[in-house]
């Protein structure tokens, strides 16, 4: 590969000398550079953070995190671009940058795809080198506050390098110190074995408000405050019997005193040196109230979580871990929005970011005496109380979720929110904070299956069913490999001839030791897999050539799939059933596609351009389940479905109660003014046909006339059967059904 040239800013032998005379090059790591880079790193949550020295033929490492290199050369370093101005250099995408792209550090490990770089300046204006972050992903995103953020780093590790340079003189001879000292930014105090102040240059007038003439011969302890003096005066006593100084070649932060009696925080760094038979002591202080105040703020941001103010993941572990290391009795509580994503995708993100600052102000008001709350990250919250009681902590959950039982108010409108909570008590459940933190995922797991606003504590037979869930997760992912999954049928059929229609397809599982399972026992595992949109896929070929071959019987057979959620959100459904229909040569209108409501809030605008792209192309849309959900009005007006599916629970009872007949009715009406058919799931009797037919409702589905069956015995029982289907003949259908129906309940995809 060609070397990319290597920009050289003005003056590059001055700015090389300046940078030898700091004597960091080649230097091992340090503690309070290693500090800084690792702030970086959490403070922009990057995996690569660099002190950067640019010397003449390459860039040396002084600190460094996420890399192994100490160095690289200079034709291959960013920072040799950054150096050219005093601005901070963004490379949102090292990829699409033309003068990056061929770039070693980008073509090769560790992959750099996003930089941020900000010149270290030094006192003088030379350039000496960066503080930089990198990440092997792009980011397109780097706001002003993050570029001040960045520029604050920058100011802290210029100062500890000033300081560094400073120290080094202490081997100097006098005149090279007072040379020194004289551009100095810090003040540089020099005085005898007495204490008589002998030098004092023009940054020390500034930061102590003393004149060069008002010191000389005065005692140094005149920037000391009182409770500093005796240990000052120690000292030279100290020197003057012949003694080392305890606090020479040491860097120390401590008050010091302004001439108009105010105190502020200071670095000294002290050394002593002879010249002509004679002892001199030089001191080096920097006011580092600013730094304090950067330092401060960074280590804020880096600890807490911008939107709550409360802890974040990293400082709460922190905590965590040192109260189990102290072997103190604490109680956890993992804490979860119930329908967050709901709140986002409805109201919009400032909705979810109320509902966010509603939670962790409750939670300071409810717990004034945890030891640390923290936000973990999107909806989940973390908890950590002092004490261990069982009871204790379930009253701490139980009044939780009762404070959120409450509805709170934002943009003038009243928001209802409940939340889940796992408990866990330290050290009875864990003594490390992995494995506090398992338990605290296992019990929040527990509790949400039990439905909303429950809390749950862990106990051990939590741990036993993950790991057996686990493994029943591992069996699945290979049950696709090993065509273990068929599809069954079940009759769809019209309540006016009662002859077959079509039918829905339906999955199940020849489990290789439980035998055949319905969906129930793992379609809700299966659609949080990867594999998901391809099992769907195979769902479709396989149903739509089996409709193919039935259609050679029944011409006008039409075929009804459900999809699964992340079949929506891998762009290329339309494609795949478009090259389906084709390769098939089953119509479009051969095909309808079941959908729940749920899955169209995810992604409404995508969802929306992929259903008028199968209706323009003729495939049938149906809702499932119509009439289950809170949007279901609404929802026909925004998306072209063809059929709505009247859920089985309004058929159960829809004699023994007027509300059931009422919805029913209502349905099948809203479906006949959207100009949409309308299929009834769920038809177990005579009676429920009779009225379903009188309510004109076109088409049903249920153990009346099928339960679902095996393609080969969907053949034999109704596709060659000639006529309308009695009830006679399906009779025998639904008493085997039946149990396998209360076992199992509702089908899936």
């Amino acid at each position: 590969m060609k070397s990319l040239s290597s920009p050289v800013p003005v003056e590059e032998n001055r700015r090389l000398r300046i940078l030898a005379e700091y004597k960091l090059l080649d230097t091992p790591p340090t503690e309070e550079f290693d500090r800084l880079v690792n702030l970086a790193a959490r403070l922009f949550k990057v995996p690569i953070a660099l002190i950067s020295l640019i010397d003449r033929d390459r860039q040396f490492f002084k600190a460094r995190v996420g890399i192994d290199l100490r160095e690289t050369r200079r034709a291959d370093s960013f920072c040799t671009t950054t150096i050219l101005s005093n601005d901070i250099l963004l490379v949102p995408d090292a990829l699409n940058a033309p003068h990056f792209a061929p770039n070693p550090l980008v073509t090769k490990p560790p992959h750099v795809r996003f930089y941020a770089g900000k010149p270290l300046l030094a006192p003088t204006g030379e350039r000496l080198g960066t503080v930089c972050l990198m990440d092997t992903k792009p980011r397109h995103v780097f706001t002003e506050t993050d570029r001040a953020n960045l520029s604050d780093l920058a100011t802290l590790v210029m100062a500890r390098m000033e300081a560094h340079r400073l120290e080094q003189t202490k081997s100097d001879s006098k005149a090279r110190f007072e040379n020194i000292a004289a551009t100095s930014p810090d003040a540089i105090i020099c005085s005898d074995e007495h204490g008589r102040i002998t030098f004092w240059n023009r940054s020390a007038e500034k930061i102590f408000g003393y004149l060069a003439d008002e010191t000389l011969n005065q005692p140094g302890s005149i920037i000391l405050p009182d409770n500093w003096r005796k240990v000052y005066e120690t000292e030279l006593l100290r020197l003057r019997q012949g003694e080392r100084m305890k606090l020479a070649d040491r860097t120390i932060e401590l008050s010091a005193l302004r001439k108009d009696g105010t105190e502020f925080p200071a670095e000294f760094s002290l050394s002593t040196w002879v010249e002509a038979d004679t002892t001199h002591i030089g001191a080096i202080v920097r006011d580092i109230t600013e730094r304090r105040h950067h330092e401060e703020r960074l280590f804020q941001l880096a600890s807490l979580d911008a939107l709550t103010n409360l802890a974040n993941r990293e400082m709460w572990r922190a905590r965590l871990a040192q109260t189990l290391a102290d072997e103190t009795p604490a109680t956890i509580l993992l804490i979860e929005l119930d329908d967050f994503k709901e709140i986002n995708d409805t109201f919009g993100h400032s909705a979810g970011d109320a509902a966010l600052k509603h939670i962790a102000q409750q939670l300071k008001s409810t717990f004034p005496n945890a030891i640390k709350l923290a936000r973990f990250g999107g909806d989940e919250f973390m908890a950590l109380l002092p004490g261990n009681g069982v009871q204790a902590a379930r009253r701490a959950a139980q009044t939780l979720i009762n404070v959120f039982a409450t509805p709170y108010n934002f943009a003038g409108q009243s928001f209802d929110t409940s939340i889940s909570i796992g408990v866990v008590l330290a050290p009875t459940h864990g003594t490390s904070a992995e494995d506090i933190l398992s338990a605290a995922d296992l019990a929040l797991y527990k509790a949400k299956s039990s439905g909303k606003g429950y809390y749950e504590v862990f106990s051990p037979a939590l741990r036993e069913v993950a790991v057996a869930r686990r493994s029943f997760e591992r069996e699945l992912r290979l049950a696709f490999e090993n065509d273990e999954f068929e599809l069954f049928y079940q009759p769809q059929v019209s309540t006016h001839t009662r002859q077959l229609t079509g039918a829905e397809a339906l999955i199940r599982w020849n489990h290789p030791t439980r035998g055949l399972l319905t969906p129930l026992s793992f379609i809700d595992v299966l659609n949080e897999k990867p594999s998901a949109p391809a099992i769907g896929e195979w769902i479709l070929q396989t149903a739509c050539r089996q409709a193919v071959r039935w259609q050679a019987t029944i011409p006008d057979f039409r075929i009804s799939v459900n999809l699964f959620e992340a079949q929506l959100r891998t762009n290329r459904l339309l494609y795949t059933i478009s090259a389906l229909l084709a390769e098939t040569g089953l119509p479009a209108s051969s095909l309808e596609l079941e959908i729940v409501e749920t899955s169209l809030l995810r992604n409404e605008a995508v969802t929306k351009n992929l259903f008028r792209g199968l209706r323009n192309i003729g495939v049938g849309l149906a809702f499932d389940d119509y009439g289950t959900g809170y949007a279901s009005l609404s929802l026909l007006k925004t998306y072209p479905v063809s059929r709505l599916k009247i859920d089985r629970s309004f058929i159960h009872h829809v004699y023994e109660y007027a509300g059931n007949a009422a919805l029913v009715r209502a349905i099948i009406y809203l479906a006949k003014n959207f100009g949409l058919d309308v299929i009834a799931e769920g038809v177990e009797t005579e009676e429920q046909f009779v009225f379903l037919k009188n309510n004109k409702c076109p088409e049903i589905q249920g153990y009346l006339f099928g339960r679902p069956v095996s393609a080969e015995t969907f053949t034999a029982q109704f596709i060659e059967h000639q006529g309308p289907l009695n009830f006679p003949h399906a009779r025998q259908a639904v008493n085997a059904g039946s149990t396998e129906q209360l076992m199992t309940g509702k089908d899936g995809p």
